[in-house]
């Protein structure tokens, strides 16, 4: 087989094309060219971006000015010190840390992979002779493949044999409306992408018709394979949590280094030894440094990673867990996010009569109803018939299958096939009585289709016509009254009920038929130019996902905005807005209702920039658009999520802060560009994984104020010791070993913590409100200080009454441990008691606890544990002493946010009242 890559497919002949991936179009590939051929070839499918080597992932873990200061202070303690015990201490913190780290990363990533697995297209070929289903990643150049309404084209295809194909190709184009395909004359080389109509290509979609055509590109050598190379080379958005994290460790480093030096001296001045000096300094530095942090907070994203996919929400990037949690805006599609991609037929008007339709979606289960809501005791003949045409004069299925209805085809014919069933008819039975002898397929020159079916006893054949209303309207002269007996037509009457339905945001369909001699058993254009007779008319909609409609609102009153973007029509697009409750939202005399891709087009980027807060519906808005609306929304500071399905979406889910891909619509390219997959395809979800998004970085902010007290009161025990010039409390091998053991053991049961249940009643945080605001810092700071006091006054107490500096130290030690554990209680929420979110709902906690005390035991009395970290066993008293510091710290900090709600709560109320005068 001669070389594939380079040719320009769509100038070629469909019969040269075969001939040059020798293969057959009636027959397909044999078994030895397709094994040869997956050989040379590959699989299928797009290249996965090449992540980082195990290795190198680990190194970067070291990656951290923090981290830096720690393997400093572990050289110098063994170069200088010769003290092998701290150095190996130290060294071996920073390699669990590590380890820790990279477990995490490698599990994000597996849990992507396993997505991937579990969404695979499966395609029709034509092998050996037979047509069989397989998963399109077996396609190989020159296999011969067919396609029907509702399949996703599997690989690029040259098309050799169409009937009425149609293929919406918005995914790879941006072009909203299906392209209608057929196999012409070769095209110019230099024809566009958008116009190669005797093309198909991977990813794009089939709407209507049939096809059969011969694969000539398949995996990287696609168009989207291509298309998909560019995305992957872009450089993603700095996230707010990497900002802050990056922001707040440079603060830190500082603060360290500012205070070892200061110690250093301080040391110096006052005359003592260098090396004791060095040694208080590295200790301080140590002692500041909260080693476990970075691990906590992998860990803690790790986590909520966990719990979204849990809630059908795939997150690619750990930092992406965190930025949900900041998300002011969410730019959403309409189609099978908000709505249930099931189109509905909900009014019916026939014989002169309106009627409405009860049930929503591809479930059968339904009735007809007047035009006031009142159940019918019987289905009236003229709206019986105008089911029957819909049903008949339909290409579409539909199935009952795991206790779920399956659809084939067209979305708008399957709605019809769902209205017959209310009514009492089944299709089959009726393709089977009155079967079809000819057909007029929907072309849009003509915006009809027509089907012949054999009439009752053989004495006519009658021809049912559906299509848009003007076209029905105009070959008709007589409409059907409820007892079918014709009437001179109104038309007057019919189109103003249409454009009332068509106000409610309504897709309307007109019915017609006519009756041909039993004789004649085809039926072309001229047999349907007039005389029909007028059934009546369909309307329908997709509706809205009641869990849409309730997502939404939850997201409206936690200070989100959201936004619908369509390529529907403004006026249907205006109608869903209206029952999701998003025009509700956007009151004000300066709101827009809705704005169109066109009027869009001519904004200035400032003026968009200006717009789009005012606007929450953009309908008729290509792909290229979004990424305009993101980069508007962003020069408003807003962060913003996206949604997105189709490759051109890739820049838009690149550029926003959090990139959204669906997981079953979505094309490869979509989610490679994406921080979120949707496994399910729902807006809520999108909602559930900012609510997870937003417990996420409440556990976070958790975990660093309960954290960084044990810094701040090591260093400031350390710092006073030298200021005092007295023996140091604690040494830096004891230092870690509180960091390390509290962090792991009691810090992280925090990123187990459930959410508050006002999380989602808060506004969103201000993109660059710092990681500890204001309370929490002074909090951070009393408890530091309530740490030195315990901890370096018990050390002084044992000293006094003649324990020996290991015993001090270890009470010093077991003290500043035991307030840690109280003050677990306390941070498990930042503002309400303990005693109000229930002291012990936690069971990691109460876990964590008894692990601690365990630890801490074996830490003390342990002989070999003793040697290492020059510590003793201490008396039993001493025990009674640390716990009544430790609860004394816990109630002082219960006391502390008790105050402070009272402040907020009067501040709150003062608020309101100025609020009421100025009115």
């Amino acid at each position: 087989m001669q070389p594939l890559l380079g040719r320009h497919w769509h100038h070629l002949p469909s019969e040269e094309v075969v001939q040059l991936l020798e293969t057959d179009i009636e027959r397909g590939l044999d078994l030895f060219e397709i094994q040869q051929r997956q050989k040379r070839f590959g699989a299928n499918q797009l290249t996965p971006a090449e992540g980082k080597p195990l290795f190198v992932r680990f190194l970067l873990q070291f990656h951290n000015p923090l981290i830096y200061i720690l393997l400093l202070a572990a050289a110098i303690t063994l170069v200088l010190k010769r003290d092998w015990v701290d150095a190996s201490i130290i060294f071996g913190v920073v390699f669990i840390n590590a380890v820790i780290g990279t477990i995490q990363e490698a599990r994000a990533e597996n849990a992507i992979r396993a997505l991937a697995q579990t969404m695979v297209t499966e395609a029709s070929v034509l092998r050996m002779g037979k047509i069989q289903r397989i998963p399109a990643a077996q396609l190989v150049p020159g296999d011969v493949v067919i396609l029907k309404a509702g399949d996703r084209v599997p690989a690029d295809i040259r098309l050799a044999r169409t009937r009425e194909l149609q293929i919406a190709e918005a995914a790879l184009t941006g072009e909203s409306t299906a392209v209608h395909k057929q196999v012409e004359k070769p095209l110019a080389v230099e024809m566009e992408l958008v116009d190669r109509n005797n093309m198909a290509y991977t990813s794009t979609l089939v709407t209507y018709g049939q096809g059969t055509g011969v694969v000539i590109a398949t995996g990287d050598n696609t168009e989207i394979g291509r298309i998909s190379s560019l995305i992957a080379s872009a450089e993603g958005m700095v996230t707010p949590l990497t900002h802050k994290i990056e922001r707040f460790s440079r603060l830190l480093l500082f603060a360290i280094l500012g205070l070892a030096g200061i110690t250093f001296m301080v040391g110096v001045v006052r005359g003592q030894p260098p090396v004791d000096t060095f040694t208080a300094a590295i200790a301080l530095a140590v002692a500041a440094i909260p080693e476990g942090l970075p691990a906590a907070l992998t860990v803690t994203l790790a986590i909520g990673v966990s719990r979204m996919a849990r809630r059908r929400a795939i997150i690619r990037k750990l930092p992406a867990v965190e930025t949900l949690g900041s998300v002011t805006v969410i730019c959403s599609d309409k189609t099978g996010t908000l709505t249930q991609n099931q189109m509905t037929v909900l009014d019916v008007w026939a014989g002169g009569q309106a009627y409405q339709l009860s049930g929503v979606g591809y479930d059968p289960q339904g009735v007809l109803l007047d035009a006031n809501g009142s159940r019918l005791a019987s289905t009236p003949p003229a709206v019986m018939e105008l089911f029957r045409a819909g049903a008949l004069c339909n290409d579409s299925g539909l199935t009952h299958k795991d206790n779920q209805w399956l659809a084939e085809g067209d979305p708008t014919e399957v709605s019809l096939l769902v209205s017959a069933r209310k009514g009492g008819l089944d299709e089959a039975h009726m393709r089977q009585e009155t079967p079809r002898l000819d057909e007029i397929p929907f072309e849009s020159e003509y915006q009809y289709m027509a089907t012949l079916q054999r009439g009752e006893q053989g004495q006519y054949n009658r021809v049912y016509l559906k299509g848009a209303l003007e076209v029905v309207l105009e070959r008709c002269a007589f409409a059907a009254a409820t007892d079918l007996q014709p009437y001179e037509l109104n038309r007057d009457l019919v189109l103003a009920h249409a454009e009332a339905l068509a106000g409610r945001g309504l897709r309307v369909l007109g019915f017609a038929y006519v009756d041909l001699p039993a004789g004649q058993e085809r039926v072309t254009h001229a047999d349907v130019s007039g005389g029909l007779v007028f059934l009546g008319l369909q309307a329908m909609i997709d509706p809205p996902r009641a869990e849409a409609i309730a997502a939404i609102r939850v997201s409206q009153q936690a200070g989100i905005r959201v936004k619908m973007i369509t390529g529907d029509h403004a006026r249907t697009a205006l109608a869903i807005a209206q029952q999701l409750g998003l025009q509700d939202a956007a009151q004000g005399s300066d709101a827009i209702p809705v704005l169109t891709g066109r009027e869009l087009a001519a904004l200035t980027d400032s003026e968009l920039i200006e717009i789009a807060q005012r606007v929450n519906v953009f309908a008729r808005v290509t792909p290229e658009q979004k990424l305009r609306l993101v980069q508007a929304l962003q020069a408003r500071n807003e962060i913003v999520a996206m949604t997105g399905d189709g490759v051109n979406d890739g820049p838009a889910l690149k550029q926003a802060d959090i990139g959204i891909a669906m997981g079953i619509t979505g094309t490869e390219v979509a989610k490679e560009a994406a921080d979120m997959v949707l496994t399910d395809d729902n807006f809520a979800t999108i909602e559930a994984a900012v609510e997870e998004g937003r417990g996420v970085f409440d556990n976070l902010t958790k975990i660093i104020a309960w954290t960084l007290p044990t810094n701040v009161g090591l260093g400031l025990i350390i710092l006073t010791a030298v200021l005092l010039g007295v023996l140091l409390p604690i040494l830096p091998g004891q230092v870690l070993w509180i960091n390390m053991t509290t962090v792991v053991v009691l810090g992280l049961v925090l990123a187990l913590e459930g959410k508050e249940a006002d999380i989602m009643y808060r506004q969103p945080r201000k993109k660059d409100a710092p990681i500890l605001t204001g309370g929490l810092l002074w909090r951070v700071l009393l408890v530091g200080f309530l740490i030195l006091l315990g901890s370096f006054g018990l050390f002084e107490f044992e000293l006094l009454r003649g324990s020996s500096i290991e015993v001090a130290r270890s009470v010093a030690i077991n003290t500043e441990v035991a307030i840690q554990t109280f003050y677990l209680f306390n941070t498990r929420s930042l503002s309400q008691s303990v005693f109000t979110i229930g002291l012990l709902t936690n069971r990691w906690a109460i876990a964590g606890v008894l692990v601690m005390a365990l630890l801490q035991i074996l830490f003390t009395y342990a002989s070999f544990m003793n040697g290492l970290f020059q510590t003793a066993p201490i008396p039993l008293q001493s025990w009674g002493m640390i716990a009544g510091v430790a609860l004394s710290v816990f109630l002082l900090i219960e006391l502390e946010k008790w105050i402070v709600r009272q402040f907020k709560n009067g501040r709150s109320v003062r608020k309101v009242q100025t609020q009421l005068n100025v009115e």
